[in-house]
């Protein structure tokens, strides 16, 4: 897979929420086939940042383009996977029915009808992401990560260039969380992927690349992170947790007055 334009081109972006900057002078250039991990604390601009790449936010100042377009083009094919769907899980509504929403784009016409190329798509899709058998299940009757991979084959379905996820592992266990790690290692290999995580451990072994974002850029490049990069994005030293054993990145500290600082 290979293109001579790159997937994203972020050039001086800055989004402000009347007089509250999101976003400030953030440059960001993804290349055609890579697995980007985009990190940062709450508040730092990364979900808003993912909705100027779908054009659902329009910029206060900068460019962005997606394989050479503007956000919105008909001719850009991206997936999307939100951090929290929008949908009444009591809703009577199959998995093979949600998959094929993503066949709907920017939302249904009038009388619209999917067509069989539709559900060919939306067939394929839950099977990419391992959950055909459950095509015919009410969505009340998944699981947490079944639930999440079929918000993954949802984006699938529209047969993306670019897939941009929104903490698709926030609200799983442990097992689901490993098997929706690989299934996105197995999607980068056919696509360009940008994943929003607060997985600081998962995703530096997972990625190829890594930004961090606070507001502004503070760091782009490959997924290795060193003290001053954290201290950079976080303010403080930050305690790194993997099955249960804290990891310091950064020395100890002290904040105003000699009060310890905990982050």
């Amino acid at each position: 897979m290979e293109n001579s334009l790159p997937a994203l081109k972020i050039e001086n972006l800055s989004v402000y929420y009347e007089s509250t900057p999101a976003l400030e002078g953030v440059s960001l250039e993804v290349a055609d086939g890579d697995y980007l991990g985009i990190i940062g604390p709450n508040g730092g601009g990364k979900t808003t940042l993912l909705k100027v790449i779908l054009g659902l936010i329009h910029p206060t100042a900068g460019s962005v383009l997606v394989y050479g377009k503007s956000p919105g083009h008909a001719g850009v094919k991206i997936g999307y996977v939100p951090q929290i769907a929008q949908m009444d899980r009591r809703f009577p509504i199959t998995a093979f029915e949600v998959v094929l929403t993503g066949r709907l784009g920017r939302g249904p016409k009038p009388l619209h009808r999917y067509t069989k190329a539709d559900r060919e798509a939306a067939t394929q899709a839950l099977e990419q992401v391992g959950i055909a058998e459950l095509a015919a299940r009410p969505i009340s009757a998944l699981s947490g990560g079944e639930f999440q991979r079929l918000l993954i084959a949802r984006a699938m379905a529209a047969e993306p260039k670019l897939l941009l996820l929104d903490e698709p592992t926030a609200s799983v266990d442990a097992a689901s969380r490993e098997r929706i790690y690989s299934l996105l290692g197995e999607l980068s290999r056919s696509m360009t992927v940008i994943l929003v995580t607060h997985d600081i451990l998962a995703v530096s072994s997972q990625v190829r690349s890594i930004a961090c974002l606070s507001g502004r850029l503070v760091y782009h490049g490959e997924p290795k992170l060193d003290a001053n990069t954290m201290n950079a994005l976080y303010g403080c030293p930050v305690e790194l947790i993997a099955h249960g054993v804290p990891h310091r990145v950064l020395g100890e500290h002290h904040g105003e007055g000699g009060a310890d600082c905990q982050c």
